[in-house]
Order: structure tokens, then sequence, then C-alpha cells
């Protein structure tokens, strides 16, 4: 119901205003005579406005909230459509022939999917007639020398111990095993082997984990010398907020989006990360 005070010289002015504003289904409430006039209270019935529609999912108001995606970013990537948002938030530097054609070693925590990286990039370079050198500097690990040298042998490659004596040259893939950058003596590794190598540092991390740690760990890996980033298990992880955490500090070169060892690395561009993204927000059915 709307309800109004008029004021006016007499009733007919008074009737003539209610009118005027409310239509002639307006009901008069009450009037009294005022200095100069008359004030008439008036109504009229009006239909309740319809309730307002119920919010949005997170996924659809913010389809990077649920990725568990840092706020700042998530905000900076709102403000244009995806693909090109991504262009100007993050860097995108794959691994091309220039990058390719030197030492390369990957970095990262236990676990984070370096051999199958090695193995996969072997693969495409390999059948893209290139032979690559193999090395492991990961020789506490368990059959971490055995399940590379598996790789190597059904493509035909070298491999051998990493050594810097002498150090490698030309297209090189060295495999180092899960360390630390918080602990002291792991950080020391990882710069020993970078800078020993002289090889394009690449950091190895997995999706599904922590922003603020993949961020951090990122921060630790670059100031040992990192310059690029892998993600590696894009097919199944289902919250990539840490890669893209981890993507502002260091630049993103390939995805790893399969079990296949022949097209399991794909060069990461902004278009098929956001397509990555927006897959992985269709509601998984536990049917």
């Amino acid at each position: 119901m709307r309800i109004k005070l008029f004021t006016a010289p007499g009733m007919p002015e008074a009737m003539a205003a209610i009118r005027a504003e409310l239509g002639v289904d307006a009901v008069i409430l009450g009037s009294r005579r005022v200095r100069g006039g008359i004030e008439v209270t008036a109504a009229r019935d009006e239909p309740e406005p319809p309730p307002p529609p119920p919010p949005l999912p997170a996924r659809e108001l913010c389809p990077l909230r649920a990725h568990g995606t840092p706020e700042g970013l998530a905000a900076r990537l709102r403000s244009a459509p995806l693909p090109f948002a991504l262009s100007v938030a993050l860097r995108f530097r794959p691994l091309d022939a220039a990058a390719l054609a030197r030492p390369i070693v990957f970095l990262g925590p236990p676990g984070a999917g370096k051999t199958l990286t090695v193995a996969r990039l072997a693969t495409r370079m390999v059948l893209g007639g290139a032979r690559p050198r193999l090395l492991t500097a990961d020789t506490s690990r368990a059959c971490a020398f055995e399940q590379l040298a598996a790789f190597a042998t059904l493509l035909e490659l070298p491999l051998a111990p990493y050594s810097t004596d002498p150090a490698p040259q030309g297209a090189t893939l060295i495999d180092t095993a899960g360390l630390d950058p918080f602990t002291p003596a792991d950080r020391e590794e990882i710069t020993a082997i970078v800078s020993a190598s002289k090889a394009l540092a690449v950091l190895v991390l997995p999706g599904g984990i922590d922003a603020v740690e993949a961020a951090e760990l990122a921060a630790a890996f670059a100031e040992c010398g990192a310059s690029r980033l892998i993600a590696t298990r894009l097919d199944i992880a289902r919250r990539l907020g840490g890669i893209l955490a981890a993507a502002e500090r260091l630049p993103l070169a390939e995805a790893g989006i399969g079990a296949s060892a022949a097209e399991g690395l794909v060069p990461m561009t902004p278009e098929r990360l956001a397509s990555i993204l927006q897959r992985r927000q269709r509601p998984r059915s536990f049917a």
C-alpha cells in the first residue's frame, strides 16, 4: 500500500491532486484543517514487488572463485572476456624451438610430475625429429633412474646421471629430485644445479594445490633461478587457483593435460587455459 499526505487550499484541490498522483482508486484515510487549507491522507493499494531472484551460485557469479583463485587476481580476470583477461594478467612463454635447443632442468616439490614431464617433452621432441639427451639428478629416490630409463629405452634416447663435468650442451632434458626450496640445504642444492648446468630452469607444479602454497613455491623457486612454469595434472585437477597464483610469479610454458606420453603435454596459451578453467566449472554428477 502506498500512503501520502496532501496539502491544498481546500478539499476539491486536494482531491484533484490525489487523483493525479494516486489515481481514481485512491482511498481517503483522513483529513484535518490546517492554517491555510486542508491536509488529506490518502492511500492506494499496489501489488507487492516480486521477490529478487535468488543469488547465482558462486561459479556463475565468478567462475574463478570455485577454483580457489586469489580474490585480487580473480577481480582482474573478471574485467574482460577470460582469454583476453588471462593474456593481460599472466605471462605465457611456451617452450619454443630456441628453448628446446638448449639444456632444460625441471625443478619442483616431490610428486609434482617432473619425470613424467621430461618423458612427455622428450616424446614430443622425438616426434618432431629431435634427439634430446636425458640426464637425471634424482639418484636418491627408489627406482627414479629406472623409471626414466624405461622411457629412454622406448624413445631410443641416451640417459645418464647428471654431471657438470662436462656441463650439458645442446638439447638436454635434466630431471631432478623433489626438493623443498624453504629448507636451506635443498635451496642450496636447487641453486647449485641451476647455476652449474646453465640450463633453462622450469618449475613443475601440479593442479589442485592451495593457491597460497603454490604462490609461495613459485616465488621461492624463482629466487633459485626458475624462469618458467609447467602445470601438470590439469586433466584431473578440479581446482586450478594454485596454478593461476603461481603463474603470477612465473610465465606459463606448458600444461600436462592427459595420460598420453605423445600428446599429454601441450604449449599453454590464454585460450587453452580459459577453456580448461571453464570446463572444470561443470558440476560433477555423483549419481
